[in-house]
Parts: C-alpha cells; structure tokens; sequence
C-alpha cells in the first residue's frame, strides 16, 4: 500500500477513462491504484467532476471485487459523495445479489459516522444481519463499533433490540469497544 499510495499521489489528475482502464487490470494492486486515484482526486475536484468519479465508482463495482479495495475507498467516494445528497443509492446497493456492493453500503456509511450521522449505518446494519457472508458481518460490527466510538448509548441501544439475532462475528466486532460485563451481557443474550 505504501507504494500504491506514493504512486497515486502524483496522478490525482489522470482522465477517468484511463482510470477506469487500470480498473480493468487483472492485478488486484493496479485496481488499487485505479480507486486510490479516484480517492485523491474527489476532495479536489469540481462538482461535475466528482459526480463522474462517483458514477464511475459505482458503474464499475465488478472491479471493486476485494474487501480492501472497499474499505480503502467505499468512504472517500461514497460516502462522501452522498453526504449532502439521497442515501437511497446505499440502500439499493445493501439489497444487491453482489457481497462487494453490500459491503460498499455499509462501509461508505463510515463518512457519516464521523459526522455523527448514524441512522444510514444502523438501517443497513439491521438490514444485513441475515447477510450469510462473514466479510458482511465483519463490516457490520466495524461500523457498529465505529459508532460505538462516537456515541456509545446509540450503539447499546441497537445491540439491545438487535444483539440476540446478529451473527457472532458482527456481534464481537461491535463489542471491542464496551466493558467486559457489558460484553459478557450481550454474548450471553446472542446464545
């Protein structure tokens, strides 16, 4: 990654149709530095611009086939793409049939928990309990644990109604952060 980054660093102005031409790669890594581009470049860009990038990312979720390629980037376009606009492109995509869009909704959702925002999060959380994937469930309880870290009494609230259905892996991510009574608590109530 540190030279994925050193590299991108100097491309922030690359036309997009040659980004999406590295989107193409087979390698995981040109991927990577295809989506980092797009990464560097968002924050800088003109509204029309980051409208195109946002597109792009989203029109070519195919190439977004790995989780770090979600987590690195999901909340930088995403997410921040969506943060003055409609999340329901978020819910759309936390229904889809493909586990890499599903985790891009959920993650995305990052940039609204460093606002404070944490009703998109905790709707998609709930939606994808039932998600039979296990990197789902990682997500989830990430960002559930993400929200934890900005307001506690929020989180306890959803594991309170929730905790007894969630699968134990998004349980136990969402529970790093509590005491260990309060964990003991909730894995108890997930038996």
């Amino acid at each position: 990654m540190p030279q994925v980054r050193a590299l991108a660093s100097g491309l922030r102005e690359t036309p997009l149709d040659v980004v999406e031409q590295l989107l193409d790669s087979p390698w995981h890594e040109v991927r990577m530095l295809a989506l980092v581009i797009l990464v560097n470049a968002y924050p800088h860009a003109s509204p029309a611009t980051k409208a195109d990038i946002y597109r792009l990312y989203l029109r070519r979720t195919d190439r977004i086939n790995n989780w770090d390629l979600v987590d690195v980037t999901a909340p930088a376009v995403v997410g921040a793409h969506l943060l003055t606009r409609s999340r329901a492109p978020l819910r759309r995509l936390a229904r889809s049939k493909s586990l890499w869009e599903r985790r891009i909704a959920i993650v995305a959702t990052s940039a609204f928990i460093r606002r404070d925002e944490f009703d998109e999060t905790l709707w998609i959380a709930e939606r994808l309990l039932r998600d039979e994937h296990d990197l789902i469930h990682k997500a989830v309880g990430w960002m559930l644990r993400e929200v934890g870290k900005r307001d506690m009494p929020t989180l306890c609230r959803f594991l309170d109604a929730h905790a007894a259905r969630m699968p134990r892996t998004a349980l136990r991510y969402a529970l790093e952060r509590l005491t260990p009574a309060q964990r003991k608590t909730y894995m108890e109530a997930a038996r």
